[in-house]
């Protein structure tokens, strides 16, 4: 059984002139003797001193730069600079060598374009290794949340034969042979002969198989990977990325609005909390970033003033409409200084709409309500003026939209019109309507794409620095 310390416990430690053993990967060797230890445990490396006099050279040649070893001697306080404790070693063993010449992670600054070429190796810098404990923490707060509040997790496929979103950017899943197609009369595929007998996708949300569970179980959420064959090449989109989905029984859009907002403050106070140390070398890694910015494009808020700037706020809350006469005559717009100038009501809002409203006219997080019917999803519930459906999104500063939910149609006669009108055919989503056959009632819920709330959170710029392996268009690495 292997034995050894975590150089997070040890860095905290004052059990000075004990024995220690510590493993973990070099970071930098000085001197013949100054080994820079990180064991991914936490942000910080412990000294390790190395007595080189009595060490064989063949064994010091090999301590280099990505090197796993294992290493034990004496804690003792440190005298040297920025550190309290170092280990005085009596023996150090070489786990794993690496070639100095090959490794491409040498202690120097690199790019983050660099770092997406190698991201199986890029886990190993402290960015990311900040980045990855705030994921991780926030993926747990997500599940602790709805778990204090009685939400059931539910599984929802990856694989499925409908489309939720409605805009037919879906990858196909089949095991039919390319090179031998099976053909209908018409020369249409023939998916009669797939695995599933039928045309299959990879899933883009699990909202709809949600609202079936909420309707047994009054509220449910899902957290799983999503699919968007979208071609987009932007520093917001994925083309496999995590949703978070609570579909709630018994609740309107006030409803859904204050779970949302609960959600986010929960989650975002629990990262504070808990990853002090990596939100702190994020806030000063940001802040670094920012100086190489012309001045009239560096952000206002330091990474932690931003969070706190979310959880000091209530959210603002105002319609469509309100927004629409807002955008129309704020100053960027009268300016042209819009990409996409608002001239009427049914425009569908872009970022630079959305980031205007947050961060210079209400200099907080927005919820936008009562969009135009035609702009959104034919499951959001129609409101009573005939125009608008009962949906909001949620915006954050340097993001724009973070959450979108609605009501849900729970009224068949109004949602199977909605579905004649948005052609989304009736007979393959039977299913679905027969919640509104047995039992229909009035629910909400919401979708958040996970990687956005870890982009917003850890002050990254681009969406593929916020997840492991990166999926985007020509690119399916690792």
């Amino acid at each position: 059984m292997i034995k050894r310390q975590q150089i997070k416990d040890l860095l905290k430690s004052t059990d000075f002139n004990t024995e220690v053993t510590v493993m973990g990967w070099v970071r930098t060797f000085r001197n013949n003797q100054f080994i820079a230890l990180n064991d991914g445990s936490c942000m910080g490396n412990i000294q390790v001193v190395v007595d080189f006099n009595n060490t064989p050279e063949n064994l010091l040649k090999r301590i280099t730069t990505g090197a796993a070893i294992k290493a034990t001697g004496t804690l003792i306080e440190s005298l040297g600079k920025g550190q309290t404790v170092e280990i005085k070693a009596t023996k150090v063993e070489i786990l794993g060598d690496s070639d100095p010449e090959k490794f491409p992670l040498q202690p120097k600054k690199h790019s983050l374009e660099f770092l997406r070429e190698i991201a199986h190796l890029r886990f190993r810098t402290n960015t990311f290794n900040a980045v990855f404990k705030v994921r991780h923490a926030l993926s747990f707060a997500i599940h602790q949340f709805y778990n204090e509040r009685g939400f059931v997790y539910m599984h929802t496929p990856v694989i499925t034969a409908s489309d939720a979103e409605g805009a037919g950017e879906m990858f196909k899943v089949t095991t039919l042979d390319f090179e031998n197609t099976p053909r209908t009369e018409d020369g249409k595929v023939d998916f009669s002969e797939d695995f599933f007998g039928r045309a299959t996708n990879l899933t883009v949300s699990g909202q709809l198989e949600g609202e079936l569970a909420a309707m047994a179980f009054g509220h449910i959420y899902t957290f799983g990977p999503t699919f968007r064959a979208e071609n987009s090449n932007t520093t917001r989109h994925l083309a496999e990325f995590w949703m978070i989905e609570p579909e709630v029984a018994f609740a309107d859009l006030e409803n859904n609005m204050e779970l949302a907002e609960d959600m986010m403050k929960y989650v975002i106070s629990y990262a504070k909390e808990n990853c002090k140390e990596e939100l702190e070398f994020l806030n000063n890694r940001l802040a670094e970033e920012e100086k190489q910015k012309p001045q009239n494009e560096r952000s206002e808020f330091t990474l932690l003033e931003k969070l706190d700037f979310c959880l000091a706020n209530d959210f603002q809350r105002l319609t469509y409409t309100e927004a629409i006469d807002i955008l129309k005559s704020s100053k960027p717009n009268q300016k042209k200084q819009f990409k996409y100038l608002i001239d009427s009501w049914g425009a569908d809002l872009q970022s630079e709409h959305e980031r205007y409203l947050v961060e210079k006219h209400f200099k907080r997080p927005v919820i936008l309500t009562d969009y135009p019917k035609d702009i959104k999803s034919f499951y959001m519930r129609l409101n009573d003026d005939g125009k608008t459906v009962a949906a909001m999104d949620i915006l954050f500063p340097g993001i724009g939209e973070m959450i979108g939910g609605s009501q849900r149609e729970e009224r068949m006669d109004v949602l199977k019109q909605r579905m004649d009108e948005m052609s989304v055919p009736q007979e393959e989503l039977w299913w679905y309507l027969d919640t509104r056959r047995f039992g229909s009632a009035p629910h909400a819920g919401f979708g958040l794409g996970f990687e956005r709330l870890v982009l917003f959170v850890t002050g990254m710029t681009n969406i593929r620095d916020v997840i492991a392996f990166p999926r985007f268009p020509k690119s399916a690495e690792f």
